[in-house]
């Protein structure tokens, strides 16, 4: 046990049992977490031990869970929120533990203050590398021109794969995601973080594919739709929202409660699209890499 009633474990399922209610309580701010840690319950296999095993910790106060974090054995450190005090005394004792985390993910706040927290336990320098807003569904509105997005959605098949493939590496690319590049170039797309989506596409008329998007499966009420991605020169034309839109809705008819997505603070296009069909801005999220010779991860 850490100060500060921190308790850490490697057995997942005894950390949803004390901490699934916490993360299911807001499953928007928390639904990385939400959909890292499903993961890593579904694929974990019994030879993973020692310092190759997830680690997880949940923070109690007033016997009640205030904030969890994970550890994935590719490095990538998960925090919900916490004050800087707490985040300073966590990054200290991981230290002593002796975990190395290859990158940390969390809310703006947060994971600014483990940046600097940890640099000045360990000398790691953390280098920022995800900047994003988090949005959420609220009322849903298709877009108001019958003109706009013409065509329609149907669910990917194996058929589709290729192009599924083909199309989630362009959207790496423009966004400088080397990780999962590297990860669909050496045959191990089932190990990208796209490899459990399910995913949709949009058909103009003629039945010609134009864009597509995925979603998670439903953890705790809530789905995240990632990516959405239409090729360069199909933009322009609507059909990224009716995509969108498409997901949001077999989402919400599945029974999610809460429908998210993440958007590039630094482009103004889709940021505006998402606030058109519906989605409203929740907060920002931070990722910074630290440089201590680990290497990049993927999850």
């Amino acid at each position: 046990m850490l100060p500060d009633d921190w308790q850490l474990t490697h057995d997942i399922d005894d950390f949803l049992a004390r901490a699934g209610d916490f993360l299911r309580s807001r499953p928007a701010l928390h639904n990385t977490p939400l959909t890292d840690i499903e993961r890593l319950r579904t694929r974990r296999t019994d030879d993973v031990s020692g310092a190759d095993a997830p680690v997880f910790g949940r923070l109690e106060a007033g016997g009640e869970v205030r904030a969890i974090f994970y550890l994935t054995p590719r490095g990538r450190l998960g925090l919900t929120p916490l004050s800087a005090d707490r985040t300073d005394t966590l990054a200290s004792h991981l230290a002593e533990l002796g975990h190395s985390p290859a990158h940390v993910i969390a809310d703006h706040d947060t994971a600014g203050a483990f940046a600097e927290s940890w640099q000045r336990h360990t000398s790691a320098v953390p280098v920022p590398f995800w900047r994003t807003h988090l949005y959420r569904l609220g009322t849903l509105t298709p877009p108001r021109s019958h003109a706009e997005g013409r065509g329609r959605g149907r669910v990917a098949g194996e058929a589709d794969r290729e192009q599924v493939v083909r199309w989630c590496r362009e959207f790496c690319v423009a966004v400088g995601e080397q990780a999962s590049i590297d990860l669909i170039d050496a045959g191990s797309w089932s190990d990208s973080r796209f490899g459990d989506r399910h995913f949709t596409l949009w058909e103009t008329p003629d039945g010609t594919p134009a864009s597509m998007a995925a979603t998670t499966s439903i953890v705790g009420g809530m789905v995240r739709v990632d990516p959405v991605y239409t090729p360069a020169h199909l933009r322009g034309h609507g059909y990224a929202g009716a995509v969108t839109v498409e997901v949001s809705r077999t989402a919400l008819t599945a029974g999610a409660t809460d429908v998210v997505l993440f958007t590039d603070p630094d482009n103004p296009t889709s940021n505006a699209l998402y606030q058109r069909v519906g989605y409203v801005h929740v907060a920002d999220f931070t990722g910074y890499r630290f440089s201590y010779g680990t290497p990049e991860a993927g999850f």
